[in-house]
């Protein structure tokens, strides 16, 4: 069954992994290595800024998910509780897209689209006003359409696609902020 041989490098391998595990810190742990403040308080002191109402103006289908990425970000960074004073802020532009994947072929009306999001952010420092991260990020989400019938249910689809979209843009700012404040790059 085991071998001398094999049992020796099991222990080996188990041995060399209980001394790396010390060696591992979570991301978003509270507790700290060299007296660092934990990345959720630094994550809690970046402010997001107001859409921009040029890429986003007022009224528009890109203006209320702006509204929800902010809220979704301003919800990721503080995890809910109060922010701190503000040391970062956060810039964010918005591009919506909408491309059809499947097209009836009796009516040459969309069955599915996919709604699409494209993120450009920057990171300013406000004691220096110099941006310290600038970076893109994108989300493409799918939805039906159930037919002409149903009108509603595909704005409504449309809708929820918007609001998940807008979910991820924020879920992936926070981790590229979380990996800077950690890492410094």
């Amino acid at each position: 069954m085991w071998s001398l041989e094999r049992l020796t490098r099991l222990l080996i391998v188990v041995g060399l992994a209980g001394l790396n595990a010390g060696c591992f810190t979570p991301l978003y742990g509270s507790a700290t290595v060299a007296g660092n403040s934990p990345v959720s308080d630094k994550l809690s002191a970046v402010e997001v800024a107001p859409i921009d109402s040029v890429t986003a103006p007022n009224g528009s289908r890109i203006a209320r998910v702006g509204v929800g990425v902010r809220n979704e970000l301003m919800f990721e960074l503080t995890g809910g509780g109060p922010a701190s004073s503000p040391t970062h802020r956060l810039e964010i532009q918005l591009a919506s897209s909408i491309t059809q994947v499947i097209v009836d072929v009796n009516t040459a009306r969309p069955d599915v689209e996919n709604y699409g999001i494209n993120a450009t952010y920057r990171l300013v420092d406000i004691a220096t006003g110099k941006p310290v991260i600038t970076g893109t990020t994108f989300s493409r989400v799918s939805y039906n359409i159930p037919g002409q019938e149903q009108r509603f249910a595909g704005a409504r689809g449309l809708r929820d696609a918007e609001d998940r979209a807008a979910k991820v843009i924020a879920e992936n700012i926070r981790s590229r902020l979380a990996s800077f404040f950690v890492a410094g790059t």
